[in-house]
């Protein structure tokens, strides 16, 4: 574990990070981008088991509010530009700290939909983009399971399991939670920006996932004509853990014949 300093909007940030792979220093990168709950240590050891498989290097890091990263201040609530944010400003300076060009991106959630911005926002950026169970719009079914995560969260043991990889929980699941359940963020859509996306993009998502319906991974395909889709069976909302293999398999040839 590793740790840097950008500022970013005039703010001061620490982010949490790690190398991943055993492969050569000039490979190319492949970056890792969490979940709305997720942190380094969330990923376990699915980063090197996958960059060893395609031949690359991975950058994993803990967007700010997660994991060992400057959590989010006392009182600041999300705005429901939040993960246009993490595109427009945090990654790009994060890259631009590490010394990372024309990487690839992987997302999960939250993060594959940051990897989808990113994408239409930067078109000759990238070498091309994964996206695991990403969204695209807010859907009821991603409500209903927010909603219930949040009853969880409340009602249960959630809160110490997440503290083992967060310093600061509460910022972590308040960060996501509230700002997907506000009124504000229910026509939140980047449906006609993702048009913009010109690189290669691989969109993976399981057919049981409990936060979306296929629709967000098929509306990608039908915004996007170069995507190569990956629906899974008996797969949720975690397809690198429900179907680990299968991923690998699929990201490592999707990386080699696109790269």
């Amino acid at each position: 574990m590793a740790f840097t300093s950008l500022t970013v909007g005039g703010a001061p940030l620490r982010i949490e990070y790690e190398w991943a792979g055993r492969a050569a220093e000039d490979a190319p990168v492949l970056v890792f981008l969490h979940e709305g709950l997720g942190s380094v240590a969330m990923w376990r050891d699915f980063p090197q088991r996958l960059c060893d498989a395609a031949g690359v290097r991975g950058l994993v890091y803990s967007r700010p509010g997660y994991g060992r990263s400057s959590p989010r201040a006392e009182g600041e609530q999300w705005a429901p530009d939040f993960m246009h944010r993490q595109a427009r400003e945090v990654l790009p300076a994060l890259l631009r700290e590490l010394g990372v060009e024309r990487p690839w991106l992987l997302g999960h959630s939250d993060g594959a939909s940051i990897a989808l911005v990113y994408a239409s926002l930067f078109p000759e950026g990238l070498r091309g983009a994964v996206v695991l169970a990403p969204h695209i719009m807010v859907e009821e079914v991603s409500v209903t399971s927010i909603r219930q995560a949040r009853r969880t969260y409340l009602d249960t043991d959630l809160k110490q399991r997440l503290a083992r990889y967060h310093d600061d929980v509460d910022s972590a699941f308040w960060g996501w939670n509230d700002v997907w359940l506000s009124p504000a963020f229910r026509g939140w859509s980047i449906e006609e920006e993702i048009r913009a996306i010109r690189c290669p993009l691989l969109a993976i998502q399981g057919v049981d996932d409990e936060y979306g319906t296929l629709e967000q991974v098929r509306g990608i395909a039908r915004r996007v004509p170069q995507t190569k889709l990956l629906e899974l069976p008996d797969c949720g909302h975690h397809p690198h853990r429900d179907q680990p293999e299968a991923v690998t398999e699929a990201v490592a040839s999707f990386l080699r014949s696109a790269g």
